[in-house]
């Protein structure tokens, strides 16, 4: 990996401690990003890992062990985009899937919110896959979701 010079490199930061660490030390100059818990996952769905309480505990547990393990970037529902950032400070990036524009279908998403309202929560990067993938003309989508943001 270490040859290809990722820019970002995702690992999960259930993985823990010593992995994040590892990844930092293998890959100094790449930024690795830490995926908390899975947009996907709804607080019954993390019961049934064996992860009791609600998903901002958990996010917020692994968001710290993940940040002081040295990972520079988290991966983080906007519904929790704001207490990661206030846990982690301004430095750190927070990319945020789960983003869907006003109306969408949010499909197997759990936790979502709008563009405009996880930038204001303190995300750092949005991920917005099937809202413009899913759409009769993409780039038609793509377009309106950026001028929603600019605005």
């Amino acid at each position: 990996m270490a040859h290809l010079q990722p820019d970002i490199l995702t690992v999960h930061a259930a993985g823990g401690a010593a992995m994040i660490a590892a990844a930092v030390e293998a890959l100094p100059q790449t930024r690795v990003a830490a995926v908390t818990i899975l947009t996907s996952l709804s607080a019954q769905n993390l019961d049934e890992l064996g992860i009791v309480g609600p998903p901002i505990d958990a996010v917020r547990r692994l968001a710290s062990l993940a940040v002081n393990a040295g990972a520079s970037a988290l991966v983080c529902s906007p519904a929790e985009v704001a207490a990661v950032r206030s846990e982690v400070g301004p430095e750190v990036l927070l990319i945020t899937p789960g983003v869907r524009p006003v109306g969408a279908d949010v499909g197997d998403q759990q936790r979502v919110a709008t563009p405009e309202q996880a930038l204001a929560d303190g995300a750092s990067l949005l991920v917005i896959g099937r809202p413009i993938t899913a759409a009769d003309n993409p780039g038609v989508a793509a377009a309106h979701l950026a001028a929603s943001v600019q605005a």
